[in-house]
């Protein structure tokens, strides 16, 4: 059975560069189930090949030094982040493939994209293809990507390099569970290894007992580039002063003994397959909205918690959440100041609850993509407007009225409405991209 990814390296010969540059000059192959994500056309050759000519030095240094944000660092817009996670960035004079490697966590996805047919290119790349990998096969088949590159400079006699400096700092920091937490959370947050202000990750290191050590790192994940490092207390502050009381034991929940995997299975899969379960639990009717007043029942809230945003919302809320504090006692903050909004969003913290046994304070929902916010996302959308009814409402009619339409029907957003249309292939995700 082939592996589900693999980078080869077939040597040749380089007259010129570094002694590294020499040693690691190869013909690259980068597959994923059997797709070869490195094929393109040599414009000198006129064939197609799956495997130019490369550095698997430059490569190998820069999968080690970005190590800790390509296994957990979710996608972000920014500059910063496309340096540490697009292979088209590692430059250096060679024609990379564009390949962005994503991580929720749990998963890692390959995406490759065609390069643009420029004049002199004597390489283009042709595939289009997303492969989803599971995170300890990204982890194993780098680890032997590398490894192989440095037994090549043994090989070639190139006694030290910066690529086994940095690779064994990195084995170091994986060894060690406290360093190892450390890197973890400087990746989320967007921070190169090493790089961050030791008083700020020691203070965000020390808000896991206000949060959980789960909901501190997915809080960290929601760093967008530029923003300051989350103020855990003043989180807590917000949630015990401007949250809206709820109880958690009258929260809906499903039978005892229902689990659902968050490892095995995609994360809107997970989603999905636990709004339907309490759909079917509570004997909801699909073709009809869940009134305000129910949702708000089913966390054990008050219905006034799905009003409109007060205007004196503080700023810097850039996240929902509920602050658990005893059995009898939570605080639910919603970030939305709309009512479709709002009612998406505490639908996210309910699915967290059915999905996610865990004692922790603290349950965030928020704007990032990792695994646990993609289930949150699949289960809300699910349960608020279950895919079955809005494509059978919709009866082909995928329009913007038509949408619009069944969003208000729901009480969800338009946003959701489409979302759901392009994870179903009904519509396609240019669409999406193009109004969104």
């Amino acid at each position: 059975m082939s592996k589900r990814w693999s980078i080869k390296a077939d040597w040749a010969l380089l007259e010129s560069g570094s002694p590294e540059e020499r040693a690691g000059f190869a013909a690259l192959g980068i597959s994923a189930y059997g797709v070869c994500l490195t094929a393109g056309h040599d414009r000198l050759l006129r064939s197609v090949r799956e495997a130019p000519f490369l550095s698997a030095y430059h490569l190998a240094e820069w999968l080690a030094w970005n190590w800790w944000r390509l296994r957990w660092e979710p996608r972000k817009s920014a500059t910063e982040w496309e340096l540490s996670h697009v292979m088209a960035s590692i430059g250096n004079g060679y024609i990379w493939p564009n390949i962005q490697i994503l991580s929720d966590g749990q998963n890692i996805t390959l995406a490759s994209k065609p390069t643009p047919e420029r004049a002199r290119t004597p390489y283009r790349y042709i595939n289009d293809v997303v492969s989803v990998i599971p995170a300890s096969d990204f982890e194993t088949e780098v680890d032997v990507f590398i490894e192989t590159v440095l037994r090549r400079l043994e090989d070639c006699q190139v006694a030290k390099s910066n690529l086994a400096d940095i690779w064994q700092a990195v084995l170091e920091e994986r060894r060690d569970a406290v360093l190892s937490q450390q890197r973890k959370l400087e990746a989320l947050l967007g921070e190169d290894p090493g790089e961050m202000d030791e008083i700020s990750l020691q203070g965000l290191l020390n808000g896991a007992a206000l949060t959980g050590r789960d909901a501190l790192e997915e809080i960290a994940a929601n760093r967008a580039p530029g923003q300051d490092v989350p103020d855990i207390g003043r989180l807590v502050e917000l949630a015990r002063n401007e949250g809206v009381s709820a109880r958690p034991r009258d929260r809906a929940r499903l039978d005892s003994g229902t689990a659902f995997s968050v490892r095995a299975i995609p994360a809107w899969k997970v989603g999905v397959d636990a709004a339907q379960a309490l759909r079917a639990r509570l004997s909801l009717d699909p073709n009809e909205a869940i009134p305000n007043r129910l949702l708000a029942d089913l966390y054990g809230a008050p219905a006034t918690l799905l009003d409109d945003s007060p205007a004196a919302m503080a700023p810097e809320i850039d996240l929902s959440l509920v602050l658990t504090e005893g059995s009898e006692q939570s605080h639910v903050l919603l970030r939305s100041k709309w009512k479709t909004g709002r009612r998406f969003e505490l639908a996210r913290l309910l699915g967290d609850y059915v999905v996610y046994t865990t004692d922790e304070p603290m349950r965030p929902a928020t704007r990032s993509a990792t695994y646990r916010q993609k289930v949150q996302r699949a289960f809300a959308a699910e349960l608020l407007s279950p895919f079955q009814a809005v494509d059978d409402m919709l009866n082909s009619d995928y329009s913007m009225e038509s949408q619009q339409d069944v969003a208000n029907h729901f009480g969800v957003s338009e946003l959701t409405v489409r979302t759901l249309l392009v994870n179903h292939n009904r519509i396609s995700r240019s669409e999406l991209d193009e109004i969104y």
